[in-house]
């Protein structure tokens, strides 16, 4: 250790710590300083931060290993808290509080909170008094500055974990939106095999039902992690447009009993896109699901497609464009600019009002939009979506000649 400086240069170096603490952007940084330059500015040979947990109401303590990386200590069994100081320093006045022990000063660190943790400054040289008043005033200034960096610190800590909770409360509410549809599949199914005297292939037939339902359970769980994750990944694969509108049919009939389709489809049966076919199930089943609701379980939703150029970055190019209108009350007034934001929703017991904003992110990793059209004049009623995807051009899948698709088209 380096012998004690003179007070003159005592004094300016504690007055750099007080300007820089502050200052210091992350947390090994502002310990170096506590931990190493202060002690080093006070001719001391060592100093030991203890930081006060509210929750566990108890210290722990927090020093820099030999590669500058953050670690934590048990104060009950660590040597560097076997020091007994002689001295107290609080509010810029120098106490003593023992005639026996070293000569170490003990540094409480207040916040605006309250206290945020001491400091143990080690064996500072023997003589009269450890540090002038100066010297004290400079010191008690430095632990108060740090305090307030610490306590920031702290609250940058906590909000990272309330927004990782949050995330967690976000993927458990998808979950536990968007897996109902495959569980009312799997139950409906399983019970019926249950049923006596079913045909053997009545039986395989509703078993690989079931299980294709439990695999999309598993895709939708990926799925669902990507979006809390902000992750845009895609499994495309290119399909016939008359094969897509006839799976999102099927799905629409298997998962949600009470809501009958109206199809209008006027699409080139065979004209090839290139799309996420889970993906883009979940998004209009999720407005599906909101229309059932919105018509009290029960009703006609109205499905129409069309192939329409739309102008996009690149300038104007084919979009499948689908239009899903229901017949409920339509959506209330005081909502519709917030529609697709997350847990919006009204009027729904079990809603957690993740569907729309699933949905607009699966569309929008497409390349594509989603969107609410505007009311309806009256006496028309109800909600009307359209979801534009962009056509990446291939062969036509299939090899007939492509034909348009009229209401029994799908």
């Amino acid at each position: 250790m380096k012998p004690s400086p003179p007070h003159t240069s005592r004094r300016a170096v504690l007055q750099r710590l007080c300007d820089r603490v502050l200052e210091l952007p992350e947390l090994p940084a502002l310990i170096r300083c506590l931990t190493e330059e202060l002690p080093r500015a006070l001719g001391a040979r060592a100093a030991t931060l203890l930081l006060w947990d509210r929750r566990l109401e108890s210290f722990h303590g927090l020093a820099l290993t030999k590669n500058g990386r953050l670690r934590t200590f048990d104060p009950q069994v660590a040597d560097a808290t076997t020091h007994r100081p002689r001295w107290l320093l609080s509010d810029g006045h120098l106490l003593q509080t023992s005639a026996e022990g070293e000569s170490g000063i003990l540094v409480p660190l207040l916040a605006r909170t309250g206290l945020t943790g001491t400091l143990l400054i080690g064996d500072v040289p023997r003589r009269k008094r450890p540090v002038s008043e100066p010297e004290a005033r400079l010191v008690s200034l430095v632990a108060s500055r740090a305090a307030l960096a610490l306590e920031n610190h702290a609250y940058q800590k906590e909000l990272i974990v309330s927004e990782r909770l949050a995330a967690l409360g976000t993927v458990a509410g998808m979950l536990a939106h968007d897996f109902r549809g495959p569980i009312t599949v799997i139950r409906g199914y399983a019970e019926t095999l249950l049923d006596p005297g079913v045909p053997e292939g009545d039986v395989a037939s509703r078993a690989r039902t079931i299980v294709e339902a439990a695999d999309r359970l598993e895709r939708m769980t990926e799925e669902t992690l990507d979006f809390a994750r902000g992750a845009a990944r895609l499994v495309v694969r290119p399909i016939a447009l008359g094969l897509l509108l006839a799976e999102l049919v099927a799905s629409i009939e298997q998962e949600l009993p009470g809501l009958s389709a109206l199809r209008d489809f006027q699409v080139p049966n065979t004209m090839p896109i290139l799309v996420d076919v889970d993906k883009l199930r979940r998004a209009v089943m999720n407005i599906a699901s909101n229309a059932r609701d919105a018509m009290g379980g029960r009703g006609t939703l109205t499905f129409s497609a069309r192939v329409r150029p739309l102008e996009g970055p690149v300038g104007a190019s084919d979009h499948l464009v689908l239009e899903l209108a229901d017949e409920g009350p339509g959506v209330p007034p005081e909502i519709r600019d917030r529609l697709f934001e997350p847990f919006v929703s009204v009027g729904k017991r079990r809603g957690t009002g993740l569907g729309l904003a699933v949905a607009r992110r699966f569309v929008e990793d497409h390349g594509g939009s989603l969107e609410l059209l505007p009311a309806s004049a009256p006496p028309a009623h109800g909600a009307r979506f359209r979801l534009a995807l962009p056509i990446v051009a291939q062969q036509p899948v299939g090899g007939a000649a492509a034909r348009p698709a009229g209401a029994d088209g799908a």
